[in-house]
């Protein structure tokens, strides 16, 4: 199958948190034979803070921000077999979405995958106009990053023909246990942008818990921080390219996974960091959310907390015997059923399975 994929960025983890769940799932697509081809925007200065090189699974695009750049890159719709125009491109996404049903084959599907489903659905939901509202009944598909049920069913009241969560998972060759690094070495590692809806929780979650262990040494990563009144134990490290995640996960004695507001009110929504951190077999704490059971086991898998007095007890109580085992433990888990070849088989044959059901209806 040729794919053509219209998303933020691949080459890139800069303000862009879906690049890992992009190159995991599109790695393991690429392994059952399809030829992908990746568009990304430059924008945002992603392309000045490459983490990875053009990868030799996907060809990727990269094309001017600007209507010309737009028009270029949909020249490459017209002779795949499934288009794919994902949420938060960063540039002219109404264009794009306009563009890839305009250019598709007529035999082609074409799915909209949704990497930020509960931002999505609430403009969607305010804005009876909303172009993505307006083209459902036109996508043959909707892919969500996450959440279940909620958002599945939300979607398909909205129009979609059929929505199908593609959840994170772990690639193993890309993040797995290394030896600690005397500079990320921490009690306490967080790793996020600030982003408006996640700030908060960050603060009651992360920056409270610091002022009631001083003795403790805490990490924060990730960029917009810079500016943020911390504790003084609290250390900034700016943005973290992906290369240094298993390093910096291996090196501390907890590694904190914070959701933002709506992907934990949403629930069913594990992020990449909580793939991302098990795999590299550090004891992962997790703000509690629905559906987390689905994919780690609390208390022996992962330890959950619902606040900021939990994450100090949490703290306290936890010897390294228990938090290895922890650790041990997630890493076993997501290694045996949480692999993004296993999402790449599941997606393998929902898309093959589809573009044969879009043939044989056209055929009819």
């Amino acid at each position: 199958m040729k794919i053509a994929f219209y998303g933020s960025s691949l080459l890139s983890s800069y303000w862009n948190g879906a690049a890992t769940y992009y190159r995991g799932i599109l790695r393991a697509l690429a392994a059952h034979g399809h030829d992908i081809c990746f568009y990304e925007p430059d924008a945002y200065e992603r392309q000045l803070h490459r983490d990875i090189d053009p990868p030799p699974w996907c060809r990727v695009v990269v094309y001017e921000a600007s209507p010309q750049g737009v028009r270029h890159a949909l020249n490459g719709a017209g002779d795949a077999d499934l288009v794919v125009k994902a949420s938060g491109v960063g540039y002219a996404d109404d264009a794009l979405l306009a563009g890839v049903l305009a250019e598709r084959d007529p035999g082609a599907l074409c799915v909209f995958w949704d990497v930020d489903a509960p931002a999505t659905l609430s403009e969607i939901r305010h804005d009876p106009a909303h172009p993505l509202r307006a083209a459902l009944p036109s996508l043959d598909l909707v892919l969500t990053y996450g959440g279940g049920a909620p958002v599945t069913e939300a979607y398909r009241t909205l129009g979609a023909r059929d929505c199908i969560p593609i959840y994170n998972a772990l690639d193993p060759s890309t993040h797995h246990p290394v030896p600690p690094e005397a500079r990320y070495a921490a009690d306490l590692t967080f790793l996020g942008n600030r982003l408006p809806d996640r700030e908060a929780r960050v603060e009651s979650f992360l920056l409270r818990p610091a002022a009631e262990l001083p003795e403790r040494t805490i990490l924060l990563g990730g960029s917009g921080w810079a500016d943020k009144a911390c504790p003084e134990n609290v250390v900034k490290l700016g943005h973290v390219p992906t290369g240094a995640h298993n390093a910096l996960n291996a090196s501390a004695g907890v590694v904190l996974n914070i959701s933002r507001d709506s992907m934990a009110e949403m629930g069913f929504s594990p992020a990449t960091r909580v793939f991302e951190v098990a795999g590299s077999g550090a004891c992962l704490m997790t703000d509690a959310w629905t559906g987390l059971e689905l994919f780690l086991e609390p208390g022996s898998e992962v330890l959950v907390v619902r606040d900021d007095r939990d994450v100090v007890e949490a703290m306290r109580g936890l010897d390294p015997g228990r938090a290895k085992a922890i650790g041990s433990a997630g890493l076993a888990r997501v290694l045996r059923e949480h692999t993004y070849d296993r999402r790449g088989a599941q997606l393998d044959r929902i898309l093959v399975d589809a573009l044969a059901s879009r043939r044989a209806g056209r055929a009819a």
